[in-house]
């Protein structure tokens, strides 16, 4: 039976507790997964994966938000490409609070290797507090579309298994533009394929979606949509998602920097939905961007979020061109002026 977040959420007693499984590292395998949440079936159905409704969240107040970095930032450092763990000491070092892994970085999937990971970060005093992960749900055809659901499943297990409690999530593209280079230059457009519609794209990704819910409920991973091209690529897009599944375990990632027109408009929608934001990516361009550079007004967005009760995380996404190993802390000095405490 699919569970609204608003039912979901009228009958929580126990908020977090769908994460405690995840954070206790010994999360392996799904075989291993499933012995250990049958066993807790009663916590389960109680657990509160996010925050309460926006209503009843108190303001951010003068706790600030706490700033983690996502390892993509660190794609050149010293002039050099970083493992994973390279990227939690090298953020730690730094003063970060959290690391956000990109998926694509992790070149061992191993339980080891996770164990790995959580081991370091908590020596370390950091949270692994995101998973940014890539799929895609418009495709035609039904098997293509459930290579994606099942990727999408196996993504949410490697997050439960490092105790990671939100993985963002893509619509993903339509696949008529050839290269990202080409797609940043038409500021994320991309023609719809000859004999399909949009509206074809929704059903097939909220169809998709509905498939995961269960396993991210199972894992205890909060799915966060992005506005991250496809049918993302406007506030309304990733709404529509949303808002249609009205799910707990489905929510918000909100990226400061992938919106090109009408930029403070469509973060203030996405900031005004009643589903909740889960994570937010903050982009800064220090030696101008990789693609295209925006300027953004981080005292608006600090206040927006202030404002709509996000007391989460801020996860930098470096994308300039100046080496990570400065621009990196001059993004994090930044962003502490906007979210932590004494800004607020």
């Amino acid at each position: 039976m699919k569970m609204h977040r608003r039912t979901f959420l009228k009958h929580t007693t126990v908020a977090g507790a769908g994460i405690s499984l995840a954070a206790t590292g010994l999360i392996g395998t799904d075989s291993a997964l499933r012995a250990a949440t049958s066993s807790s079936t009663a916590a389960a159905t109680v657990a509160s994966p996010a925050a309460p409704t926006k209503a009843a969240t108190p303001s951010a107040g003068a706790a600030g938000n706490p700033i983690g970095v996502s390892t993509y930032s660190f794609s050149r450092y010293n002039g050099e490409r970083t493992s994973v763990l390279q990227c939690i000491d090298i953020a730690a070092e730094m003063g970060f609070e959290g690391v956000e892994i990109l998926h694509n970085q992790m070149d061992d999937e191993s339980n080891a290797a996770l164990q790995g990971l959580k081991a370091r970060a908590h020596a370390l005093g950091m949270t692994l507090m995101g998973f940014s992960t890539h799929q895609g749900f418009l495709y035609p055809a039904p098997e293509r579309r459930r290579e994606n659901v099942d990727l999408t499943i196996r993504q949410l297990q490697l997050a439960s298994a490092m105790g990671i409690p939100t993985m963002r999530i893509n619509t993903g593209r339509w696949g008529t533009t050839a290269s990202f280079n080409q797609l940043m230059e038409d500021e994320g457009y991309e023609p719809i394929p000859e004999g399909l519609t949009e509206e074809m794209g929704f059903t097939w990704v909220i169809d998709s979606l509905e498939q995961i819910l269960p396993k991210a409920e199972e894992y205890g991973v909060v799915m966060g949509l992005e506005n991250h091209w496809g049918l993302g690529r406007t506030a309304a897009g990733v709404l529509r998602i949303v808002e249609a599944i009205d799910s707990p375990w489905l929510q918000i990632t909100l990226d400061t920097g992938n919106f090109f027109e009408n930029r403070f408009p469509q973060l203030e929608m996405m900031t005004a939905s009643n589903i909740p934001i889960t994570l937010v990516q903050a982009k800064t361009y220090y030696g101008d961007g990789r693609w295209y550079t925006l300027d953004i007004n981080y005292a608006r967005i600090a206040e927006m979020l202030r404002n709509g009760g996000y007391r989460g995380w801020i996860s930098l996404e470096f994308e300039g061109r100046e080496d990570s190993s400065t621009g990196v802390p001059k993004s994090l000095e930044m962003l502490r002026e906007h979210f932590s405490a004494s800004s607020y």
